[in-house]
């Protein structure tokens, strides 16, 4: 287990292929992936891990898996992922998390812990995020986190807002 950070309360560590059962409970939850074209079946899931993996080789980054840091429970993922908007790559920070655990701060405390990283360690000069214009829980964990709506783009053959953070 390949731990990428430590928070207060969570772990964020590489994802590896043990991991399919738990990244499901999201794919396979029509809430939870509401804001996004569809759910995901196996297949997709295992695409996307290798997606993950293959970021991971490529730019050091990706989403990182989400633990409970006491009971090493899984709680969703959080990471940075390398996005093109307006024929530039910019650096997302990107979060879903199982939705038994929404509403108790995870999401947020994991994306701060990953725009630190972005900031610190890869001395990014903005982050991202790219949230669907009504998803309003992922809108306000982008505003806890000091981001700000720059505009709407078209992403994914859907309305995608974009919001940033600047590193100061």
């Amino acid at each position: 287990m390949a731990v990428v950070m430590e928070t207060g309360r969570l772990r964020l560590r590489l994802m590896k292929w043990d991991d399919h059962a738990d990244i499901m409970k999201i794919f396979s939850d029509p809430v939870a992936m509401r804001y996004y074209p569809s759910m995901k079946n196996d297949e997709e899931a295992n695409f996307w891990i290798n997606w993950t993996l293959d970021n991971y080789r490529k730019f050091d980054v990706g989403l990182w898996v989400v633990e409970d840091l006491a009971t090493k429970e899984f709680l969703g993922m959080c990471g940075l992922v390398p996005q093109k908007v307006d024929g530039a790559v910019q650096m997302e920070i990107g979060y879903l998390f199982v939705r038994k655990h929404w509403g108790k701060g995870y999401a947020t405390e994991a994306a701060m812990a990953c725009k630190e990283f972005g900031f610190d360690h890869l001395k990014c000069e903005k982050l991202i995020s790219l949230i669907d214009p009504d998803n309003h829980p992922s809108i306000k964990v982008a505003r806890r986190i000091g981001m700000e709506y720059i505009k709407n783009i078209t992403k994914w053959n859907k309305t995608i807002a974009i919001y940033c953070v600047e590193n100061r």
